[in-house]
């Protein structure tokens, strides 16, 4: 029996963020389902993917990359629906001076508003029935990184005014409270309840070997390994979500919550790992706030050039 099949497989399943880090050991385990069709979006070219995974050109450092991708990938499904969407991909910078084709600060862009717009445009595509697995972060949550966004500020999370020591990681938990909040409202639309679909936010704890860092100068490359493996390991003796997790864990769950042999308890949509076990916590206060849930959406809709029509 054939590990999966093509254009004709029965089940399709889209992600982004697999060609690195958990991406590619959940790629690993979805492309050994069988009767799965699975469409990669990649920047570059030449990704290395498993045999029968088809790839299309994605950018998500630019909205305009982002459309294109919806657009074609509408035109390669040809009518047939998204079983699937994992919007996975991510990045952190050393600071938050660098910024998007569209001037907003770049992992904000990335992780937040590059998926906001993609599931706004994927959405009608998807199935009844389907899933929406996004993944997010521990660091949205202050009660977890003292990063954390402590106040709801949106507009400077896309263009902050402030650089310095950590604003990077306090850009990256900005973004990932944006990545709950789109959760959130997907959620809580009514085409979403009224067609079946479920809605994952994933965070995969703290993960080494992930290249989130990837474009870190070379001494925070070599330093910050030293530091996940030496004092998270003593202070994960007291506060567990502390603990070094695997890519190949992760990537595990993370393709189990796009198969659907993974789903939270009723009421639920927030998973993740910690010691390589699964749990399903409330997130932070802010990510459970319906007003700043809907005003996330809102501005984020704003900042894409879409309408904040609900989904």
């Amino acid at each position: 029996m054939k590990d999966r099949v093509g254009p004709s497989a029965s089940r399709v399943v889209v992600m982004t963020g697999a060609t690195s880090g958990l991406g590619v050991h959940a790629l690993q385990h979805l492309a050994h389902e069988p009767g799965t069709r699975i469409i990669v979006g990649a920047r570059g070219s030449g990704r290395a993917v498993p045999a029968g995974v088809e790839t299309l050109p994605l950018d998500l450092t630019s909205l305009a990359s982002v459309r294109a991708f919806a657009a074609g990938l509408t035109r390669q499904l040809n009518g047939a629906p998204i079983d699937a969407l994992v919007l996975n991909a991510g990045m952190q910078t050393t600071n938050s001076t660098q910024v998007s084709a569209d001037g907003f600060e770049l992992t904000f862009a990335v992780n937040h508003l590059a998926h906001y717009l993609l599931v706004r445009l994927l959405l009608p595509l998807v199935a009844d029935g389907g899933r929406i697995v996004i993944t997010t972060s521990e660091t949205h949550d202050p009660a977890m990184s003292p990063l954390a966004p402590k106040t709801f500020e949106p507009q400077t999370w896309a263009r902050p005014r402030k650089e310095g020591f950590a604003s990077g990681q306090r850009a990256y938990g900005a973004s990932k409270l944006g990545n709950m909040l789109t959760a959130r409202s997907l959620a809580a639309a009514g085409e979403v309840k009224g067609r079946g679909i479920t809605v994952i936010a994933f965070s995969p704890g703290l993960t080494g070997g992930t290249g989130l860092g990837r474009d870190a100068p070379r001494a925070a490359r070599i330093i910050l390994p030293l530091v996940m493996h030496t004092v998270f390991r003593v202070i994960s003796i007291f506060r567990p979500h502390f603990a070094i997790g695997t890519p190949e864990r992760a990537g595990q769950v993370l393709a189990q919550a796009a198969s659907g042999t993974l789903t939270p308890p009723p009421g639920r949509i927030y998973m993740n790992v910690v010691r390589g076990n699964v749990a399903f916590p409330e997130p932070s206060k802010m990510a459970l706030d319906n007003e700043i849930r809907d005003r996330m959406w809102n501005d984020s809709a704003a900042m894409v050039g879409l309408t904040n029509q609900p989904a």
